[in-house]
C-alpha cells in the first residue's frame, strides 16, 4: 500500500520557500541572471554556453511577474520546495516511513548548495529537479510499474537537456547503472527505446543549433577547464562535496550509498547507487566544478533517509531518536548565512569571520573578494550602469547617437541592457559568448565607451583612448572592481571589420 507523503515534508518544502524568499531581495542580481534575462530577449534554440530552457524561463518569468529581483528568483525557490517533496516522494518508493521522509527532507533543504541554488535564477536551480524526475520514474518502474513510464522518462530527460547538457551524463549514468545490476532486463523493452527517441526528439533542436554554430558549447567547456575554472585536487574535491552538502549530513549521505550497493532491500534499486558514483567519477575525471554532482545527491539523501530512519527508530528512547534530526537542522541553519543571503553585508563579514567555511571554495581563478562568489557576483551591477550612464550623458548628443557600449563579458553587458533604460542608455554589445553572436548591434566604432574585462587589449584598435571614469565596489569579485571607462574614438577599422577579434567564448 502507498504510504502518503507526509505532512513534515509539505512543512519542509513551504519553508524552502520562505527561506528563499527571506533572501532572495537582499543583495542584488547575480551575473548570470542578467546575462539568462538578456537571452530570454533573443529567444532562439540554443546559445553558446546553454541550451534554450533558462532563456525561456527568464522570459516567461518576466512576461508573468514582473522585472524585479524577487520576479525573477520565483521559479527558482518554488523548483527548490518541488526538489524536497520529490526527494520524499523518493524515499516513500524507497519504502521509506514519514520519519525516514522527514529526516531526507531536512538533509536537502539545508544542505548549503541546495540553499545557494535556489536563491538565484540560474540553470542550476532547476537541474536537479529533472534529474530526481527521472530518478523517480525510474523508480516506479523498478516497483513494478507500467513500462509505458519510460516514455515519461524521455520527457522529463528531454526538457532536462534543454534545461542543461549535463543531463546527458546522469541519463548515461543510470542505463550504465542498469547494466551493471540485474535490472538491466528492463533496457530490452520497446518502451525504453521510445523513450530515449523521445528525449533525442525533444533535444534535437538544440542539437541542429549547436551543430549550426560549430559545437560552441563544447569550445566554451575546455576555454573554461583551461583559463578559467580553478584547478582541484581529489581531495578537496571530496572535501567540498561534504562542505556543500552539510558535514552533518555525512551518516545520511554514507548510509544512503551502503544501502544502495550493500543491503537486500536495496537490491533492486542498487543501479541508483551506481549512477551516483559514475556521475562523481566522471566530474571528477573531467575536472569539472566541485558541485557538478549536487543533482544526484537527493537519491542518496532519500536512501540514507530509509537507512538511518530504520536505525533510529529502532532505539527505545524517543530523544535518542530525534537527536540526529534535530542536530541535521541546526547544523543546516547555522551555515544557512552562507547559502541564503540573510544577514546584511557587514552581519555576514562578521559572522564569516566567525565560521570561515567558504574562504577556501574557489570555483573560478578570479573570484576573490571579500564575499563569497556566490555573493560577490551580486554586488556592482547597477552601480556600473550608473557609472556608465554619466559618461554616455557627457558625450554631445550627436555622439550619444551612434555610441556604442562595450562591455567585456557577459555580466558586464547584461548590466547595461537590464538597468541601462532606466538611466536612458542604449543596448550594450560584447565579444563574450552568446553576445558576440548578437554582433555590433550596426555600431561603426566611431565613438564607443568600453570598460571591463580585457578592455587594455580592445583599446588598442582604436587611435584615440581616454580614460574618464572607474567603477569600484568594495564587495564585488576582484576582476569588477575598479574597471576604468574609455571613451575611444577612430577606430583601426570599422568595428564589424574589427568584431572577430573579440570572440571570447569561456
Amino acid at each position: 500500500m502507498s504510504r502518503p507523503t507526509s505532512r513534515i515534508l509539505i512543512c519542509l518544502a513551504a519553508a524552502d520557500v520562505l527561506l528563499h524568499f527571506a533572501g532572495s531581495g537582499r543583495y542584488g542580481f547575480f551575473r548570470d541572471e542578467l546575462y539568462y534575462i538578456a537571452c530570454g530577449q533573443h529567444l532562439a534554440w540554443g546559445y553558446v554556453d546553454q541550451p534554450p530552457l533558462i532563456a525561456v524561463i527568464a522570459r516567461l518569468s518576466a512576461f508573468l511577474l514582473g522585472n524585479s529581483l524577487l520576479a525573477f528568483r520565483f521559479f527558482p525557490a518554488l523548483a527548490g520546495a518541488c526538489l524536497v517533496l520529490l526527494t520524499g516522494r523518493m524515499t516513500r518508493d524507497l519504502g521509506g516511513d514519514r520519519f525516514c521522509q522527514a529526516i531526507a527532507g531536512i538533509g536537502v533543504l539545508l544542505a548549503p548548495v541546495h540553499l545557494a541554488f535556489g536563491s538565484f535564477f540560474s540553470m542550476n536551480a532547476f537541474e536537479p529537479l529533472f534529474w530526481m524526475g527521472c530518478a523517480c520514474i525510474l523508480l516506479r518502474i523498478l516497483n513494478g510499474g507500467d513500462e509505458r513510464l519510460w516514455l515519461l522518462f524521455g520527457a522529463v530527460a528531454g526538457v532536462g537537456l534543454l534545461n542543461k547538457h549535463t543531463t546527458l551524463l546522469f541519463g548515461f549514468a543510470l542505463v550504465a547503472g542498469l547494466l551493471l545490476t540485474r535490472e538491466r532486463e528492463r533496457l530490452r523493452t520497446k518502451w525504453f527505446w521510445l523513450g530515449g527517441l523521445l528525449a533525442l526528439a525533444i533535444f534535437l533542436p538544440n542539437l541542429i543549433w549547436e551543430a549550426q554554430h560549430h559545437w560552441p558549447q563544447i569550445e566554451v567547456v575546455r576555454n573554461a577547464q583551461k583559463f578559467k575554472n580553478s584547478p582541484v585536487g581529489p581531495l578537496q574535491f571530496l572535501g567540498e562535496q561534504v562542505l556543500f552538502l552539510n558535514p552533518i549530513a555525512l551518516p545520511v549521505l554514507a548510509a544512503g550509498l551502503a544501502w544502495l550497493l550493500l543491503t537486500p532491500r536495496g537490491r533492486r534499486f542498487r543501479c541508483l547507487g551506481w549512477a551516483f558514483l559514475i556521475v562523481l567519477a566522471v566530474v571528477m575525471a573531467l575536472k569539472g566544478k566541485t558541485y557538478y554532482p549536487w543533482p544526484a545527491y537527493p537519491m542518496l539523501i532519500a536512501a540514507g533517509g530509509v537507512a538511518l530512519g530504520a536505525v533510529l527508530s529502532g532505539l527505545r528512547r524517543k530523544w535518542l531518536r530525534l537527536a540526529y534530526p534535530a542536530l541535521l537542522a541546526v547544523s543546516g541553519i547555522v551555515m544557512l548565512p552562507y547559502g541564503v543571503p540573510a544577514l546584511p553585508v557587514q552581519a555576514f563579514l562578521r559572522y564569516q569571520d566567525a565560521l570561515p567555511l567558504a574562504r577556501s571554495v574557489k570555483t573560478e581563478r578570479d573570484s576573490d573578494g571579500r564575499m563569497p562568489q556566490l555573493y560577490a557576483d551580486m554586488f556592482g551591477w547597477e552601480g556600473m550602469a550608473a557609472t556608465v550612464a554619466r559618461v554616455y550623458h557627457s558625450l554631445p548628443p550627436a555622439e550619444q547617437a551612434h555610441c556604442a557600449i562595450l562591455a567585456g563579458n557577459y555580466g558586464e553587458a547584461g548590466a547595461i541592457d537590464f538597468f541601462g533604460p532606466r538611466y536612458g542608455l542604449p543596448k550594450a554589445i560584447s565579444g563574450h559568448n552568446n553576445y558576440y553572436l548578437w554582433g555590433p548591434r550596426g555600431y561603426t566604432g566611431e565613438v564607443v565607451i568600453l570598460f571591463g574585462e580585457r578592455s587594455e587589449l580592445v583599446k588598442q584598435m582604436f587611435g584615440e583612448v581616454r580614460q574618464v571614469a572607474t567603477i569600484s565596489d568594495p564587495y564585488a569579485v576582484r576582476v569588477e572592481s575598479n574597471l576604468s571607462v574609455y571613451v575611444c574614438r577612430r577606430p583601426k577599422a570599422p568595428l564589424a571589420a574589427l568584431w572577430p577579434q573579440l570572440k571570447l567564448y569561456i
